[in-house]
Parts: C-alpha cells; sequence; structure tokens
C-alpha cells in the first residue's frame, strides 16, 4: 500500500484511557479475558515540529522507548498506516500505572491506547468500528484475549475466525470481586509459553472444556462455583516451575477454599472473590506465606473498557 501524508490534523488533540486486563482466568487459555479497574492514561496532540516525542510518566519511566519505536507509537502508526495515512508528527504524554510483564495486560493496555488515540485523531476522517479496533489489535498482539477486555470492558470471550477475530462481552455479577497480587519479579509471555507442550491428553481438554462452561456461570451469575470453575489443566501446572512462589501461593489459597489462578502468563496471581469479605482473607494469606514483597490489589471489573476523549482544536494554546 502506497501512503500518503495524514490529513491536517493540526491542533488536535486526544486523551485515552484503558484498563489493565487479565486473562484465562484458569481454564480458558487464550479464550477468556476481564477488564480491571486500574488504567493507564495517554495523552495525544498533533505538532507542527517533524517527528514524534514521547514523554512517560509512572511504570515504565526511564525505560521503555521514547521515539518511533515506543509500543504505542507503533500502534497509531499502525492505524494510522492501514487506513492508508503516514503518521502524523506527534507528542505523547503517557500516564502508566499496569505493571510491566507481570500477567496484566500491559503490552494489551499499550497497543489499545495507541489505536484508540489514532481513532479518537482520524475522527471525522475514517470511522474505526467495534470491529475494526478489535482487528487491529489482535494484528499487533497476536491474540485477542487482552485486547478484547481492553477495548469493550467487562468480560470477554474472543474467539478467531477466517473472517477475523470476534468477541462477546459479558456483564460480570455483582458478588464477583477480584483481588490481584503482584510480586516484584516479571515473566516473559514468550518464555511462559514456550514451556507448554504442543498437544495435551484428550481428558485434560475435556476437563478445560467443562471448566470454562462452568466459569462463564460463575461469573454471571453463581460466584459461589467459582473454585470449581477456575480449575486449569491446560497450561499453569506447565508453567510453575518458571513461577514456583506463584504456584505455591495460589496452592495455598485454593486450599483455603479461594478461587486462585495465574493472572494471563504471570507472575502476578488472581483471585476471584464471591464477595468482598474474602480478598482480605485471600491478601492475608498471601502476605503470610509469600517469601518476598507481593502487592495486592482489590480492584473492582471495569465495565466501560478503552475510552478516546477529543479535545476541540479552540481549546488548545
Amino acid at each position: 500500500m502506497t501512503l500518503q501524508p495524514a490529513p491536517d490534523l493540526t491542533g488536535r488533540s486526544v486523551t485515552v484511557k484503558v484498563p489493565a486486563t487479565t486473562a484465562n482466568l484458569g481454564p480458558g487459555f487464550d479464550t477468556l479475558g476481564l477488564a480491571l479497574s486500574l488504567y493507564d492514561e495517554l495523552h495525544v496532540s498533533v505538532r507542527d515540529e517533524p517527528g514524534v516525542y514521547v514523554d512517560v510518566h509512572g511504570v515504565g519511566a526511564g525505560e521503555v522507548p521514547t521515539d518511533a519505536s515506543n509500543l504505542v507509537v507503533t500502534a497509531i502508526a499502525h492505524t494510522f498506516n492501514s487506513y492508508g495515512f503516514e503518521l502524523p508528527n506527534l507528542n505523547l504524554e503517557a500516564h502508566n500505572v499496569i505493571p510491566h510483564g507481570r500477567g496484566l495486560g500491559s503490552s494489551g493496555a499499550a497497543i489499545v491506547s495507541g489505536i484508540m488515540a489514532a481513532k479518537g485523531l482520524l475522527e471525522g476522517v475514517v470511522d474505526i468500528d467495534s470491529v475494526g479496533l478489535l482487528r487491529l489489535a489482535t494484528e499487533m498482539e497476536g491474540h485477542p484475549d487482552n485486547v478484547a477486555p481492553a477495548l469493550f470492558g467487562g468480560l470477554t470471550i474472543a474467539w478467531v475466525t477466517p473472517d477475523g477475530p470476534q468477541h462477546k462481552k459479558l456483564i460480570v455479577h455483582r458478588g464477583v470481586s477480584p483481588l490481584v497480587c503482584v510480586p516484584e519479579t516479571t515473566m516473559s509471555t514468550a518464555l511462559a509459553r514456550s514451556l507448554q507442550p504442543s498437544s495435551v491428553p484428550h481428558e485434560d481438554a475435556i476437563f478445560n472444556v467443562s471448566r470454562s462452561a462452568l466459569l462463564i456461570a460463575a461469573l454471571i451469575q453463581s460466584p459461589e462455583l467459582l473454585l470449581a470453575a477456575t480449575e486449569d489443566k491446560l497450561h499453569q501446572s506447565y508453567r510453575a516451575s518458571a513461577m514456583p512462589e506463584t504456584d505455591s501461593l495460589i496452592q495455598v489459597l485454593r486450599k483455603n477454599g479461594l478461587a486462585a489462578v495465574v493472572s494471563g502468563a504471570g507472575p502476578s496471581l488472581l483471585v476471584l472473590c464471591s464477595d468482598p469479605a474474602q480478598r482480605l482473607v485471600a491478601a492475608q494469606l498471601v502476605a503470610d506465606n509469600a517469601a518476598t514483597p507481593w502487592q495486592s490489589l482489590m480492584l473492582a471489573v471495569d465495565f466501560k473498557g478503552a475510552t478516546v476523549i477529543s479535545h476541540p482544536v479552540e481549546a488548545v494554546a
């Protein structure tokens, strides 16, 4: 595709807010995701001077790239390019809260931030609908289980068809109370995936199909079933050796009747509590049994997903 210069976007700016996500939820490997009330915020404005300038605050400051190789910038460029335009000159100011490399969808959030920023900047030039947003994000992320809840909020079921990625958003039962426990260590998603076998026993596949179906019912209707519904035989046991403390804490929590699982690729863990009081019990168990420092985050389910606000041109000095 031959790209044309970006349309005149002088003075345009947008503010984007994207939630953290937790994927898999135990048995729903590469399929289920949940948006959480922990947000990265991004302000993007079109500049006159050539190039792209990135200012990062919070998580990743001094570590992530601040030029055109930044993942958010790459996502903006991917979106513009997909509609036949070159990347415009931009200023980005990122306020990051989502931990990096901990299984809370930080890369998915960065991709979604960039795509939503591009959507806002191109408002009135190109209309990017939900199908287009999910397609663009999945092209960059590789699979839709994290980007779907980041885009749309709530509990999402994601799948891929010959026509592209699809999703279904569901509203989580108000009694479901997520607790995320975050260690100081990180985990590479690529490493986590490399530990899994290329095939699994037939009975394990059947086991996970039944638990995934039950998990949907538990999350939207019957939270008392969460412990049984979060059992898994497809990925967590294979990855346990790479994050032994995560595995140990999950076993402690589950023995105490709490629905604990690996959050995404880990090493954070997610506890899907059936009421807010359970979270205090879970957090205390982690504090009592952890050998290293862990941060317990008592979060809500985010129901909105990513948002973008376009600022009037006349408001820009």
